[in-house]
C-alpha cells in the first residue's frame, strides 16, 4: 500500500513528492554523414547517385540530413510554452506512490530502462506521465541537431555530429530540457522511424530524410498510452531500437542510421491485452496500479481535479514551490548517482533472489542493482542498504517471473516473499 511504501521510504507523502538503458555496440552503416549548409531553418541532404553501367547498384551519398531549429524557432518554441496546454503538477497527484517513484528513478537513471504502468482504467497513469514533463533536467544538446546528440559522448551521437567531432570541427551547443515524445497507436511507420523519397533519391539524387519520433526521442522519453493495444509492426519497430539503441531506415539499398536511446514509458489495462513478453521485457521497471478506495482520499483527489480545471494558472502556481523543490532534488541526485555505492554483499544477494526465482536472462540483476542506486541518490545518500533493495525489487522483477497459470498470488508478492527470505 501508499503507507508502507512511504513508511519503508522513512518519509511522508508530502517528502517523497518534494524530492538508454543498456548500452550496445552501434549498427554499421554505409551512410556517411557531413555537415553542410541551412537555408531558413532547416538542413536539406544532397544525395550523389551514380549508376554504372554493369550493374544496377546506387552508389549514395548523404552530405547532410534532418530538420534544425534555429535560434527563432528555439524563441518561438519557448513563448509558446506559456500558451500551451497546462498539465497537472507531478506533486498534486495524490497516492499513487509505487508509479511515481518508478517514473522519479528513471529520471535519475535513464539506464534503468524504462517503466511499464499497468492498472485500472481511470487511475491516473497518463496524468502522472505527462505531469513528469515538468519535473525533467535540462540536457547539454549539439544545436540544430535533430538528434539530440550529445557533443561529448560519441553513443548518444549521431553519425554526422561524430564526423564532425573528428575532424576537429568547434560545436556550437546548447541546454534544453529532455524530450517526451508521444507515440499515437494510430502512427505509421514512416512517421515513427522517419522517411525517405526514394523517387528522387534515384532519379534526381536529390533526398531530404524526415527524421520521425524515434529522432526527437532520443536521450529523451518516448510515452506510448495503451501500449498493450499499439500494432504488432510497430512494436517490432520499439523492440529493436530498444535492443540495440539505434534506429536504422532502410529503402531499396539505402541505409541510415542514428541513435535512438530513450527511456521507455508505457502504459495499459491489463483487461484490454496482454503484452508481447519480449517488449514487456524491454520495460526496466513495472508498476501496478490500482484504484484508491479510501472515501476520503477519493473526495480529495475530485476537488484537487476540479480546482484545476476551474484554473489551472492558479492550481500550479499553489503547487509551483513543491515542483521546485523535487525538481532540485531529482538534480542532485543525478549529480550524485555516479558516487552511490552498493556492497558486494547485497550484489550476491540481489543476485540470489533472481536465480531462486528463475527469471531469465540478467537484465534483472542489472536493473535492480541499478534502481537501487538511483533510489539511495533520491534519499541525499552515497551508499544502498537492504531496505533500498526491498523497496525497488517487485518493481524489477515481478514481470520477468514465468507466468504460472495456477499461481493465483500477485508475482510482486512472490518477489518480496523471496526477497525476506534471502535477505533475513
Amino acid at each position: 500500500s501508499s503507507l508502507t511504501m512511504v513508511s519503508l521510504l522513512g518519509t511522508s507523502p508530502s517528502s517523497i513528492l518534494s524530492c538508454p538503458r543498456l548500452s550496445s555496440t552501434p549498427l554499421t552503416s554505409p551512410v556517411c554523414f557531413r555537415p553542410g549548409n541551412t537555408f531558413g531553418g532547416k538542413l536539406y541532404r544532397r544525395i550523389q547517385s551514380e549508376t554504372k553501367k554493369s550493374r544496377s547498384r546506387h552508389h549514395v551519398l548523404v552530405t547532410n540530413v534532418a530538420t534544425g531549429i534555429n535560434s527563432i524557432e528555439q524563441a518561438k518554441k519557448i513563448d509558446s510554452k506559456e500558451s500551451a496546454r497546462p498539465v497537472y503538477p507531478f506533486a498534486a497527484i495524490v497516492g499513487q506512490d509505487e508509479m511515481k517513484l518508478c517514473l522519479l528513478l528513471n529520471v535519475i537513471d535513464p539506464k534503468i530502462g524504462g517503466v511499464m504502468i499497468m492498472g485500472d482504467r481511470g487511475t491516473g497513469k497518463s496524468t502522472t506521465v505527462r505531469s513528469l514533463v515538468d519535473l525533467l533536467p535540462e540536457i547539454t544538446v549539439v544545436a540544430g541537431d535533430p538528434y539530440n546528440s550529445d557533443p561529448r559522448d560519441p553513443e548518444f551521437m549521431g553519425k554526422e555530429v561524430r564526423e564532425r567531432v573528428r575532424k576537429g570541427e568547434e560545436l556550437d551547443v546548447m541546454e534544453t530540457k529532455i524530450n517526451m515524445v508521444d507515440l499515437p497507436l494510430g502512427a505509421t511507420e514512416d512517421r515513427v522511424c522517419g522517411t525517405i523519397d526514394i523517387e528522387k533519391a534515384l532519379t534526381e539524387g536529390v533526398k531530404a530524410f524526415e527524421p520521425g519520433l524515434l529522432a526527437k526521442a532520443n536521450r529523451g522519453i518516448l510515452y506510448v498510452d495503451e501500449v498493450n493495444l499499439l500494432d504488432d509492426h510497430l512494436v517490432d519497430v520499439l523492440l529493436d531500437s530498444a535492443a540495440s539503441g539505434w534506429n536504422t531506415v532502410e529503402r531499396e539499398g539505402i541505409s541510415i542510421s542514428h541513435p535512438a536511446r530513450f527511456i521507455l514509458i508505457g502504459s495499459g489495462n491489463p483487461e484490454e491485452g496482454e503484452l508481447r513478453p519480449q517488449l514487456l521485457d524491454r520495460f526496466g521497471m513495472h508498476a501496478q496500479v490500482g484504484t484508491v478506495r479510501d472515501a476520503e482520499l477519493r473526495v480529495k483527489i475530485v476537488e484537487e481535479r476540479a480546482r484545476f480545471d476551474s484554473n489551472p494558472k492558479e492550481f500550479r502556481e499553489s503547487y509551483l514551490e513543491e515542483q521546485m523543490k523535487l525538481q532540485e532534488q531529482i538534480t542532485s541526485a543525478r549529480s550524485n548517482l555516479s558516487g552511490v555505492e552498493i556492497d558486494q554483499d547485497l550484489k550476491v544477494k540481489i543476485s540470489r533472489v533472481c536465480a531462486e526465482l528463475d527469471v531469465d536472462g540478467l537484465r534483472g540483476d542489472i536493473v535492480t542493482n541499478r534502481a537501487a542506486r538511483a533510489l539511495a541518490a533520491l534519499k541525499g545518500r552515497d551508499h544502498v542498504t537492504a531496505e533500498d533493495v526491498g523497496i525497488v525489487i517487485p518493481n524489477c522483477l515481478r514481470h520477468r517471473l514465468r507466468k504460472d497459470p495456477l499461481e493465483s498470488m500477485d508475482s510482486g508478492i512472490v518477489v518480496t516473499e523471496k526477497f525476506y527470505e534471502v535477505f533475513s
